[in-house]
């Protein structure tokens, strides 16, 4: 064709035209569709297929805001599946740090609240704990506790081993993928733990324990009754024999690092999971967790003893 219709929507070409080179039917399936694309331009219309809807977004707050890194991060550094239908996975989710809700040796706890402005209703609310660079940590009885594990690359063991700067830079990691990982491994085992979201460097995001819209307490903050008591008691010796079961020990268990949340008990601060067989003084951190939790117990007037509960953990382990 010598004429460029599309280009000059006033121009309608007779059938003589646009059928030098081609077939009838072809010629007035053409013209018959130039002609209605002509009369939508004629009319001020548009083709459908050129129209969508978009919403704009905002820039975010750059001090205390920033865009969710749900998708930025790998596959298999968000949450194990299936996920709570809380979990906000939105590409155009914000954000928005709401403060300090602990601070520790290792790491700080911070709440975050991820959230959709198209879809406010559906955001939530999430703790993030990040752990402490290089010039801010301690290598906090790291030794004893990281026993047994490995790294991938040799430099990164020696390092470790002579605590350089290098070293406090991958120990940093460490911990926070030690985390990570077991929390994934408690979750998978129906361990009360937090629900992993994602991990992204040293900062972990995992579900906010509440209680009546509060961060549920430690279990060492309450006073509970003689039969919650005796609850709480039954709930951590079920979840030291799966730990037990599954070849671990928490390593640091307390009633500071158990949230109590109404009527269940939530396991938190994880890093430094101890193999049982990996590490030598596993069985000694295992009867150290046990006299911890039973000497809280029994100051709360529970009849437990730390030798017995050792003794059935370790009929469970072997």
């Amino acid at each position: 064709m010598s004429h460029d219709f599309t280009q000059d929507p006033q121009h309608t070409p007779d059938a003589e035209q646009i059928s030098d080179d081609r077939s009838p039917a072809y010629d007035y399936a053409y013209q018959d569709a130039y002609e209605q694309h002509y009369e939508e331009n004629r009319n001020g219309g548009l083709d459908p297929s050129f129209v969508f809807d978009f919403t704009a977004y905002d820039e975010v707050d750059g001090t205390s805001q920033r865009w969710s890194t749900w998708l930025d991060v790998e596959p298999l550094c968000r949450g194990p599946e299936p996920r709570p239908d809380w979990v906000v996975t939105s590409q155009g989710a914000i954000d928005t740090d709401l403060g300090i809700l602990k601070t520790g040796k290792e790491a700080d706890v911070f709440l975050v609240e991820r959230a959709d402005p198209a879809d406010p209703d559906g955001g939530v609310i999430m703790a993030a704990k990040r752990y402490r660079s290089s010039e801010h940590r301690t290598f906090h009885r790291a030794a004893s506790y990281t026993e047994g594990r490995s790294t991938k690359r040799s430099r990164d063991e020696r390092a470790l081993k002579r605590k350089s700067t290098w070293g406090k830079i991958v120990a940093s990691g460490e911990w926070a993928i030690s985390e990570w990982d077991a929390l994934k491994r408690f979750h998978a085992l129906g361990l009360p733990v937090p629900y992993p979201v994602q991990i992204d460097g040293t900062e972990i995001l995992m579900e906010w324990i509440t209680v009546d819209g509060e961060t549920a307490p430690r279990l060492a903050q309450t006073r509970p009754e003689p039969d919650l008591l005796a609850s709480y008691f039954d709930q951590l010796r079920s979840a030291l024999a799966v730990m037990v079961q599954n070849g671990v020990v928490h390593g640091d268990l307390s009633a500071y690092n158990i949230l109590a949340a109404g009527e269940r008990l939530v396991i938190i601060d994880l890093p430094q999971i101890i193999d049982i067989a990996g590490n030598l003084a596993g069985m000694d951190f295992l009867m150290r967790d046990c006299t911890n939790v039973c000497t809280w117990f029994r100051a709360r007037g529970l009849d437990v003893d730390e030798h017995d509960l050792f003794g059935e953990l370790m009929a469970h382990a072997f």
